[in-house]
């Protein structure tokens, strides 16, 4: 089966210093994890500041003998633990059925271009790339994470860009969207205001896609004029993935809930996702990692408290990322896998 983790650095020292330790880190957790025939499939990297800090994780042990090799995402979101990098890392012990596409723009490829501009060049970008393949983004994209930086004034503009190429390429909501994560985040590019990533399964077949929701709980996403599922199950040789959407604390008519409370918030948006996962044929029992999302910094220690009570044995990470709506003071995402 996959296993999913979370490591971090030490939270001393200079950067270079904390990639060294994480580098061993991830080495001797790779080597125990070949015991049990588990290989790496995938890593999500999250920095501090990326752009004082992307050339040096490119010139360290840790990217060139480590991560080089595997699918992998770098953004900036400030792991809230104070270690400046993490790491979400993917392990199994089979071969990867699926492809994950980290499209980013580089400062000259943004020059001149405007938020709508760019979201349309990355998704025209992988849509050119997966139709070489033989695929389309209607039948193969299964899950996307749109990162934004200043996401309060640009995320309009990466909704209608999504919308128009959705509606270009045959994606409704009378047909079906794709899961997907819309947060802030941020390239080590000055210019650039959208980076996107994109996983893909190459065999998938219509019959192997469920799309998840739970009406009682919340709205469908088309009622506020944006397009992408809760969640998604894939079901491929007897393993099902759930692919839960950057999930928030909203009720079935669409309303935020609990203005003002990050407690009370992370209580409901977990109700959210466990009928989500309900509808499926899961439960929280089976989510493998948990990625969660702060406005705030200051509510870190309340969340990852109430975390480590709830869920004290499923790996997650906190970080600071804000949400698509300004009165949402947490949004959290997760991966869930089941035999079947």
């Amino acid at each position: 089966m996959e296993k999913y983790t979370i490591l971090s650095a030490v939270r001393n020292g200079l950067f270079e210093e904390r990639l060294c330790h994480l580098y061993m880190k991830m080495g001797d957790y790779l080597d125990i994890e070949s015991l049990e025939h588990r290989k790496l499939h995938f890593c999500r990297v999250f920095l501090s500041d990326a752009k004082n800090q992307y050339k040096q994780l490119m010139e360290s042990q840790l990217w060139k003998e480590l991560l080089s090799e595997v699918p992998c995402s770098i953004v900036e979101q400030q792991p809230l633990d104070g270690s400046k990098i993490s790491l979400l890392v993917k392990t199994a012990d089979h071969n990867p059925d699926f492809t994950f596409s980290s499209l980013r723009l580089t400062d000259d490829e943004a020059e001149g271009k405007d938020t709508y501009e760019q979201t349309v060049m990355l998704y025209e970008r992988y849509i050119k790339d997966i139709e070489s393949e033989g695929m389309t983004i209607a039948n193969n994209c299964i899950r996307t994470w749109i990162y934004v930086n200043d996401i309060d004034v640009n995320y309009a503009a990466v909704v209608k860009a999504r919308n128009d190429v959705f509606s270009r390429n045959g994606l409704t909501a009378d047909t079906h969207y794709i899961a997907s994560t819309g947060i802030q985040g941020c390239t080590q590019a000055r210019k650039v205001n959208v980076a996107i990533d994109f996983l893909t399964y190459p065999q998938v077949r219509n019959k192997d896609i469920r799309y998840l929701t739970a009406l009682e709980h919340l709205s469908l996403t088309s009622d506020y004029g944006v397009s992408f599922e809760r969640g998604t199950r894939v079901t491929r040789n007897g393993i099902q993935r759930f692919f839960i959407s950057g999930t928030a604390s909203i009720d079935k008519e669409g309303n935020v809930l609990y203005l003002g409370d990050v407690k009370k918030q992370t209580g409901r948006l977990l109700e959210n996702i466990g009928a989500l996962l309900n509808d499926g044929g899961a439960t929280m029992n089976d989510v493998r990692c948990f990625i969660i999302y702060l406005r705030d910094l200051s509510d870190y220690a309340e969340v990852d408290k109430f975390m480590s009570i709830v869920f004290p044995y499923t790996p997650r990470i906190i970080l600071q990322a804000k949400v698509c709506r300004p009165e949402w003071l947490i949004e959290m995402e997760c991966v869930a896998v089941k035999e079947v």
